[in-house]
């Protein structure tokens, strides 16, 4: 079993890439000579990509009154950024199938993750984040590094969890004790590795300690916040069995008042159903 964080990051440990597709609507989106007819060839050859994206662009969470019949519509009305960060959630999701059952539960770690992220996002219209969508990925991303530990250690992660709901010891903290290193700072190699924005980085690498954050601590208390908004709700479960504590200097940093809680929630409950159905169609 690896011992040092890096080490599951060798050659020899195949862990996971993006799939070329990202990597290809991500290149064009960032070419100011590509039109949007360029892009939606590129995801209109993915079949079960183009689908999922047509669902969720009709869904409830966009609120559009009239059909969304094309790809091409999708990108005019929902934005390129939004559609590469659809495309981001869907391809990720796809990244990590075979986890035993014993470990985590997948689609149930997904609910927890796409809840968080929908409640990072609609927090963000009331703290006047500068991205909301990339608040969105950094909720939907922020536990993925404990995907990576049950992937590849995973009769530690088996120990881990185990202690979890044995001594009533957060999971973050029994990492730390067993592996050295907890799964926010596998994330932060991952993300590194896959090239993902820094924004979204440090929202999840620092999502137990947001303060830490070298610029975007707000990212970071939002993502802390939204996660704790999430278990209390009892969306999903990543693998955590109790609500993490919150850091009053996170609540402080972004200056949420506590009458707008309610109401991010219920923001958030009305997006959840229909938009989770959608993104874990097949899963």
């Amino acid at each position: 079993m690896p011992e040092d964080i890096r080490e599951l990051f060798q050659e020899n440990v195949k862990v996971p890439s993006l799939p070329v597709i990202f990597a290809d609507i991500r290149e064009a989106i960032n070419n100011p000579r590509t039109s949007m007819s360029d892009i939606a060839s590129i995801i209109d050859k993915d079949s079960g990509l183009t689908a999922r994206l047509l669902r969720l662009a009709n869904s409830a969470y966009y609120g559009f009154s009239n059909e969304i019949d094309s790809v091409k519509r999708a990108l005019v009305c929902i934005g390129t950024r939004e559609i590469q960060n659809l495309v981001l959630c869907t391809s990720i999701i796809n990244l990590f199938r075979g986890i035993p059952e014993k470990l985590i539960n997948m689609r149930s770690f997904w609910q927890h993750s796409i809840a968080c992220g929908i409640t990072a996002k609609c927090m963000s219209t009331y703290v006047q984040a500068v991205n909301p969508d990339h608040l969105f990925i950094a909720g939907l991303l922020h536990d993925i590094g404990r995907l990576l530990i049950c992937k590849y250690m995973p009769n530690k992660a088996s120990q881990i969890l185990g202690r979890n709901r044995q001594n009533h010891e957060l999971c973050h903290r029994v990492e730390k004790d067993v592996l050295g290193y907890d799964h926010s700072e596998v994330a932060h190699i991952l993300l590194t590795k896959w090239n993902i924005p820094r924004n979204i980085r440090e929202g999840v690498s620092f999502h137990h300690n947001p303060l830490k954050a070298e610029r975007y601590a707000n990212n970071a208390a939002i993502v802390h916040l939204s996660d704790i908004i999430v278990h209390s709700m009892q969306l999903g479960n990543s693998g955590e069995a109790f609500v993490p504590s919150l850091e009053p200097k996170a609540w402080e940093a972004i200056r949420l008042k506590a009458s707008m809680l309610s109401s991010i929630m219920h923001q958030m409950r009305i997006r959840y159903d229909e938009v989770t159905n959608d993104i874990l169609l097949e899963h």
